[in-house]
């Protein structure tokens, strides 16, 4: 398709039919494309995003650039009509403000002068789906409950009738609990990533930590506080090489399966179904209360809020848990019903502590 220059600048492309129509929508569908290529995302997110603005389109009785809020309406409407899952639908209504976005700021002239139509951002803030919305907030047990849950299922696994894959189960819910894993990041550990040598308590190499936006893996350096050291001592002092000689090969996976993979000559990488099916026997034993409820990321819910309430910094969780932004961090963090109270009682401690050390002084 050809471009042509106006007067006082700028190019304009002939759109005197519909099939110049097509080429021309194609095209600027194409370009956003590669732009997300060139900003390194990944291909399967770039064909899904391509694959929900192709849907969206063949929705308009017009071009894509004179698409209006109340198309974005109908069509996410019709999303939720059809069952989808509302983080489905986020997805799509995400994916179309984003290749808005794109069209505004690349082509909003050429199609102002070729066509006269100015582009509208289709979606906004009222048919963009609220993050409200996304799903219940997961807000965590109490530190008692959590305690009596692992307490009794510590206990029980010398008793088990399989230990390994009892231990297997504990050892990843603790992790869960106290330094805040994903289940993938934790599924996907091998032994080589126990890095005993890094900082004052060991440091566990994060290497598939969840990405943003399709940008693939982001991988991150977990110090293994909260008692994590000594719980990696135990796994692969006592539990890991009970499982096989493969214990010994670093590429080996930290969290085993009970099935071999006889290709690889090693002990098969445990599914993460299996880590939750182990959680939610467990729960149904020990807390029964939170049956059906407690699941891995509840425990990581957990985790950010233990740590907030003993006094690490919001930037320093943001860190340890692996998130791009510091809101999604806080909304992590649930406090205790009492803890403005708490916080009152302390600040008055070290109020007294600072007069009672300053007459101290004086004297």
């Amino acid at each position: 398709m050809g471009l042509a220059a106006v007067p006082g600048g700028g190019t304009t492309v002939g759109l005197s039919n519909a099939e110049a129509v097509e080429d021309f929508e194609q095209e600027i569908v194409d370009e956003y494309a590669l732009s997300m290529a060139a900003a390194g995302l990944s291909d399967d997110y770039i064909r899904s995003t391509r694959s929900v603005v192709i849907e969206f389109t063949r929705t308009l009785t017009g071009p894509l650039w004179e698409a209006t809020c109340v198309d974005a309406d109908r069509f996410l409407a019709e999303q939720r009509r059809l069952g989808l899952a509302v983080s489905t639908r986020a997805g799509k209504s995400h994916a179309l403000a984003g290749f808005y976005g794109f069209v505004i700021a690349r082509y909003e002239g050429v199609i102002r002068r070729s066509t006269g139509v100015l582009v509208a951002q289709p979606i906004d803030e009222f048919n963009r789906q609220s993050g409200h919305s996304l799903g219940k907030v997961r807000v965590p047990p109490a530190d008692e409950e959590v305690d009596a849950l692992f307490a009794g299922w510590r206990d029980s696994v010398s008793k088990a009738r399989k230990f390994l894959p009892a231990a297997r189960d504990y050892f990843a819910a603790s992790l869960w609990r106290r330094v805040g894993l994903r289940i993938t990041e934790t599924a996907m550990l091998d032994i080589r990533d126990w890095r005993a040598d890094l900082g004052g308590f060991g440091k566990i190499h994060v290497r598939f930590g969840k990405g943003s936006r399709g940008r693939g893996p982001r991988p991150r350096l977990v110090p293994a506080i909260n008692g994590v050291d000594q719980l990696m001592d135990w796994w692969l002092a006592e539990v890991r090489p009970r499982w096989g000689p493969d214990w010994a090969d670093p590429d080996a996976p930290l969290l085993p399966s009970e099935r071999f993979n006889r290709d690889l000559d090693r002990c098969g990488r445990v599914d993460s179904n299996a880590l939750r099916r182990g959680l939610a026997i467990h729960v149904d034993q020990w807390l029964p209360a939170w049956s059906g409820r407690m699941t891995p990321h509840v425990l990581r819910h957990y985790c950010a809020s233990s740590l907030y309430g003993a006094g690490m910094d919001i930037k320093a969780l943001q860190e340890l848990l692996g998130h791009q932004w510091l809101s999604t961090t806080s909304g992590y963090i649930h406090v205790r019903s009492d803890h403005v109270e708490r916080a009152w009682h302390d600040a008055n401690q070290r109020v007294e502590a600072r007069f009672a050390t300053s007459k101290t002084n004086r004297r």
